[in-house]
């Protein structure tokens, strides 16, 4: 295992650019946004141009080149689908897309997402086989890349895992798992100690990680919380919250996974772009300390 982070922390922090960040960090690897125009963050900007297309050769030639010159590696691509969406043919071509460049570019992982428009009006087994079917059809289209999806479990539904069990049983492939955000299901509400029950039920089915934290009063840690209770108030730099990652990262070890440990602090609102740095570079290098010793 090894650590990444998403490409808007890092902007997040104040940096002006990518391979700037990265460098500064001591961090090898990000996670790559993809906007439905197919573009994602530059390396480096190239005068004002700050995104490249995966789908344009040229300025797909000059973010390979920029991954080469600067030894990046990209952990995985992001996605922000709605598979609920009016025009679901786009969805399933832009996904396809997608993993086509990924394969080109050696990432082994998407990150998809559970949250769609209307999703409050369907009834669990319908929400399951309405994604169910478009990642089918996701999956059949990318076939030849080989490309592996992570569906992140984000939002209310997302983080009830019979829902994430019910459409990994559906689906019924390999290339899908999940991108098992650490933060996400304590958000949700789960007790701490369920927290990490869930952890090590889906660790054998994860793809790629989102690593953040949340910092509770001990009196909140194990009873069952309103989603998202006073997030805002209590989420906390990634290496000083409630959840233990050592747990996380045994269950992941346990279940062979190989792949990177993603930083996405939501916490550093409440820091100058100078202490936000900080708490990256402690992050990075507890977390380093702890795969070592895991």
């Amino acid at each position: 295992m090894y650590i990444s982070i998403r490409d808007d922390v890092v902007f997040a922090a104040g940096y002006t650019c990518l391979a700037e960040g990265l460098k500064d960090l001591g961090i090898g690897a990000v996670e790559l946004f993809v906007h439905r125009d197919d573009t994602v963050p530059a390396l480096v900007p190239i005068g004002d141009k700050t995104r490249l297309s995966l789908t344009d050769p040229a300025e797909f030639a000059t973010l390979q080149a920029q991954i080469q010159e600067r030894g990046i590696r990209i952990a995985a691509l992001c996605m922000g689908n709605d598979f609920n969406a009016d025009d679901k043919d786009f969805e399933v071509a832009w996904a396809v897309r997608t993993a086509e460049a990924a394969q080109k570019l050696g990432v082994p992982a998407i990150r998809i997402d559970a949250i769609m428009h209307g999703e409050k009006d369907l009834p669990l087994e319908a929400r399951q086989k309405l994604v169910a079917d478009m990642i089918q059809r996701i999956l059949a289209g990318s076939a030849a890349t080989g490309v592996e999806f992570g569906i992140e479990n984000h939002g209310f539904q997302g983080n009830d895992p019979e829902f994430l069990a019910g459409l990994l049983e559906r689906v019924g492939s390999d290339r899908l798992g999940l991108t098992l955000d650490s933060g996400n299901f304590y958000w949700r509400g789960w007790p701490l100690s369920r927290t990490y029950e869930i952890f090590e039920r889906f660790a054998p089915f994860v793809k790629h990680t989102h690593i953040k934290n949340i910092q509770y009063p001990p009196e909140l840690r194990e009873v069952q919380r309103e989603m998202g209770y006073e997030y805002g108030k209590y989420v906390s730099p990634i290496h000083e919250g409630d959840i233990d990652h050592t747990r996380y990262f045994q269950a992941l070890k346990k279940a062979g996974y190989d792949r990177d440990l993603c930083l996405e602090d939501e916490s550093l609102g409440k820091y100058s772009n100078e202490e936000r740095k900080a708490n990256l570079r402690a992050a990075a290098e507890f977390f380093q300390a702890q795969i070592q010793n895991v």
